[in-house]
């Protein structure tokens, strides 16, 4: 049996075709495949080379090539520095604080719009919490300081009215206030958007599955609770899976457009300075090239670690990346 089993295997093998054959058979669909091969090797993959600056001391006159090694010398440096603490600090909380507030709103917000049963005002919903998402963050950024303005701003006119405070506050100037009126904009603004992919799960299911619960005498609490959540289950550890991987970038979908944007006081820079922005500063602003390069490889090492031990524990429950 062992003999005909070997057999088999091999005679398979033999038949199987090779890579180059499957590749001319499927010639067209492998054609436009090669776009983005080649999109991801010019500016994702050859431009890694460039990472090797964290490891020098990088100087425009020398060159690449001529600027010397000097090893972890800057990952030290950052290390040690006194910003270090902070701004690991500002990273990591205003992504927990996404991953825990952020995160199960468009969840939340597509289980209400499931349960509303008038097409019209569900339709209106849902092109209202869609729209904010196609602004751009310079818009919204916008937006957000004439609403927290002190002069004419809706929010302190709202409180003067309601005799909740005296005079106006400039809440864009207080620093504890920054990581509330980050999180708030964010979620106002991808709300919508991010609910689409979990209204599409939830189109999915299968409604005599709702029918049986409903004459078994379920709620409509207990059938999101036992019927659309585990349906949607995979759907919510893929996008879980995701944001801890990107969990070192505090900043939205994965840039610091909205930090960067929000917190143009300087004095919010003690909860508002997180790595995107610091390497930002240093590099850019202050043309500390290998310095900035060496924070940008530390985080995204931590981001690879983050996502690969995020797979590992979805694994466990059948729903991992790979």
């Amino acid at each position: 049996m062992a003999q005909v089993a070997v057999e088999t295997s091999v005679s398979k093998e033999a038949k199987s075709p090779s890579i180059w054959k499957r590749f001319f058979k499927q010639w067209d669909i492998q054609l436009m495949v090669i776009p983005g091969i080649v999109f991801l090797l010019i500016f994702h993959y050859i431009p890694m080379y460039g990472v090797l600056t964290a490891f020098k001391d990088y100087d425009l006159f020398n060159g690449f090539f001529g600027s010397p090694w000097v090893g972890l010398k800057h990952f030290k440096m950052f290390f040690e520095s006194p910003d270090f603490p902070r701004v690991m600090r500002n990273t990591i909380m205003i992504s927990l604080f996404k991953l825990l507030i952020a995160f199960p709103a468009p969840i939340i917000l597509a289980l209400m719009l499931n349960e509303v049963r008038n097409k019209l005002f569900k339709n209106v919903v849902q092109t209202v919490t869609y729209l904010p998402h196609f602004l751009s963050w310079v818009v919204v950024a916008g937006f957000v300081m004439s609403f927290l303005s002190t002069d004419n701003g809706s929010l302190n006119i709202a409180l003067q009215k309601l005799s909740m405070i005296d005079e106006p506050i400039n809440f864009l100037a207080i620093p504890e206030y920054f990581w509330t009126i980050l999180i708030s904009t964010g979620i106002w603004k991808d709300i919508g958007f991010g609910s689409i992919v979990y209204l599409a799960a939830i189109a999915g299911i299968d409604p005599a599955l709702y029918e049986s619960a409903s004459i078994d005498g379920a709620s409509r609490f207990k059938q999101i609770y036992l019927i659309t959540l585990p349906c949607i289950f995979p759907v919510i550890m893929i996008f879980l899976i995701l944001q801890i991987g990107s969990l070192m970038n505090a900043g939205a979908n994965g840039g610091y457009e909205d930090i960067l944007l929000l917190s143009a006081n300087p004095v919010l820079r003690e909860y508002s300075d997180v790595l995107d922005t610091f390497v930002y500063r240093t590099g850019i602003q202050n043309q500390l090239f290998s310095y900035a390069t060496a924070v940008g490889l530390f985080k995204a090492v931590i981001s690879i670690v983050l996502l690969s031990g995020a797979n590992l524990l979805a694994r466990r429950t059948g729903q991992s990346l790979w």
